[in-house]
């Protein structure tokens, strides 16, 4: 399977608690729902789309919490985001739980990297990360993400969990789309390309 990380970002990078007040308040966070000003019919197009190809979901402990909390109240069977988030596979990476109600989730409760590179062997199309950015960030610098797909708000946050932390890996990109929706959401993926290229701009141009 290839390892896709799924994201919604503000501008300022911030992917803690998105979609209201309450969904994540770790840390002594207060400024969540910052993306929920910005939601359209557009946004919903785009990432319905790219579910299209999942066949697990994979998540760490905070982001796995607060949906098992709350997806399986959303079970109208029109709905393909419930239908597949509460259908599919779930893996949860997590050295602390012990318990996984939401079914069918499977605890990896060893060396992450390790058994999310396991998983990658296993037959299928797309392993799904959504939200979970710690584990994502570790993942990406693990050299395991095979593609980022990003819906980054038009907001700056100014706190919050970050999936690009200040001691993070460097990693190359390659833009494969980019389209904005009505309400200035930006859907942007990108291919994993290895190390970045470095260069210098000199008078002459670049170097």
């Amino acid at each position: 399977m290839r390892l896709i990380l799924q994201e919604f970002l503000s501008l300022d990078g911030v992917a803690q608690g998105p979609g209201s007040p309450e969904e994540d308040t770790s840390d002594g966070f207060t400024r969540g729902g910052w993306l929920v000003p910005h939601l359209d019919e557009e946004f919903v197009r785009i990432v319905t789309g790219w579910l299209g190809e999942v066949d697990a979901f994979l998540f760490g402990r905070r982001t796995y919490v607060n949906f098992a909390r709350d997806w399986p109240k959303m079970n109208d069977p029109d709905d393909p985001v419930a239908t597949k988030l509460n259908g599919l596979p779930k893996y949860v990476a997590s050295r602390s739980l012990t318990k996984a109600d939401w079914e069918p989730t499977t605890i990896l409760s060893g060396d992450a990297p390790a058994e999310v590179a396991a998983l990658k062997r296993q037959p299928g199309r797309e392993l799904q990360i959504h939200g979970s950015a710690r584990l994502g960030a570790s993942l990406l610098d693990a050299g395991l993400v095979d593609e980022l797909r990003l819906m980054i708000a038009p907001a700056v946050v100014g706190s919050g969990r970050r999936l690009f932390p200040d001691s993070g890996a460097p990693a190359g990109l390659k833009l494969l789309s980019s389209e904005t929706t009505p309400s200035g959401v930006t859907a942007q993926v990108y291919e994993c390309a290895g190390l970045p290229d470095f260069g210098t701009y000199g008078a002459g141009g670049h170097s």
